[in-house]
């Protein structure tokens, strides 16, 4: 129906339930954020996590706007300073209504120790978990490990999930020569023993914020070479930092490149990564931060 009949539909729906808190996600959930402005309301609280292709380079007017109006009573929460900084300046939503809850993982469920994949070839396994969607820009992984092929540097790499590219990068990395040296897992349910098996994790995204998938090759004690988006390069600690580069394939090759030379290289920025994980990120404080918000609008 229209936007007023669908408006009015969230509100009634509402009134049936009478919840203690509505807790809405991202951009698609904005017109139960507008139905409540509207009504009496409930306490509300938002969280946004980062954006699609849509607004992967640049915010829409629009929804800019909307979050703006939409939003100024709500509670909201962001797992970056990259969207923290996004909500201050350009939704321009109170400060103190702003809460960065930083996001954390299972740090018993990725780890160092544990049963490996099994990945057949030679040479050090680079490895990305993440969905095959364009703003992820995994021909960009594609292209720079074809320039290391191109001067003879010995490498696999495995992209492990799935999704409407699949098809393009697979015909990608049989045009640039890479058939043999790549290997397309799909999707896992469990990607801990992925991980593992793996020497190195790139990520060549256009758009990021806090990338689970970084955290998670953090936690298993891999060095990262990742295009600087979002908040990646905060996210590692020092040793690690000269690796996050540009959104180009060659810069993203030189990366790679360090890394695939110096195996004493990868242990060191490896463990650097584990032990910022294991202090900052444990799914345990993210949980209790959410809790404790929570429960104090829903108490009100």
């Amino acid at each position: 129906g229209s936007l007023p009949a669908r408006l009015a539909g969230i509100a009634a729906h509402l009134g049936r339930l009478r919840p203690a808190l509505l807790l809405t996600s991202n951009w698609g959930s904005i017109e139960w954020a507008i139905a409540n402005r509207l009504s009496p309301g409930l306490p509300h609280l938002h969280m946004e996590d980062g954006f699609g292709k849509g607004e992967s380079l640049r915010q829409s007017p629009r929804r800019v706007l909307a979050r703006r109006l939409v939003l100024r009573r709500s509670t909201v929460v962001l797992p970056s300073a990259t969207l923290l900084q996004a909500a201050r300046s350009l939704w321009r939503l109170p400060d103190p209504r702003l809460h960065l809850i930083p996001n954390g993982i299972d740090l018993s469920r990725f780890s160092p120790e544990g049963a490996a994949a099994i990945v057949p070839g030679d040479g050090p396994l680079i490895g990305s978990v993440a969905a095959l969607r364009p703003e992820k820009n995994l021909g960009r992984l594609l292209g720079a490990v074809a320039i290391l092929r191109q001067e003879g540097v010995p490498l696999r790499l495995m992209l492990v999930g799935e999704g409407p590219e699949a098809e393009r990068l697979q015909a990608l990395a049989m045009e640039l020569g890479l058939g043999g040296s790549v290997s397309f897992a799909g999707a896992i349910a469990d990607p801990a023993a992925a991980y593992r098996a793996m020497d190195i994790f790139a990520l060549s995204s256009d758009t990021e914020q806090m990338p689970f998938s970084v955290l998670e090759a953090m936690a298993t004690g891999l060095p990262v070479a990742s295009t600087d988006v979002g908040d990646i390069a905060t996210m590692l600690p020092p040793e690690n930092r000269p690796l996050v580069v540009a959104r180009d394939e060659t810069a993203l090759a030189g990366a790679l490149r360090s890394l695939l030379r110096d195996p004493a290289l990868r242990l060191r920025i490896g463990q650097a990564n584990l032990a910022k994980v294991r202090r900052d990120h444990d799914e345990e404080a993210m949980f209790q931060a959410h809790a404790a918000l929570i429960d104090r609008l829903a108490r009100r």
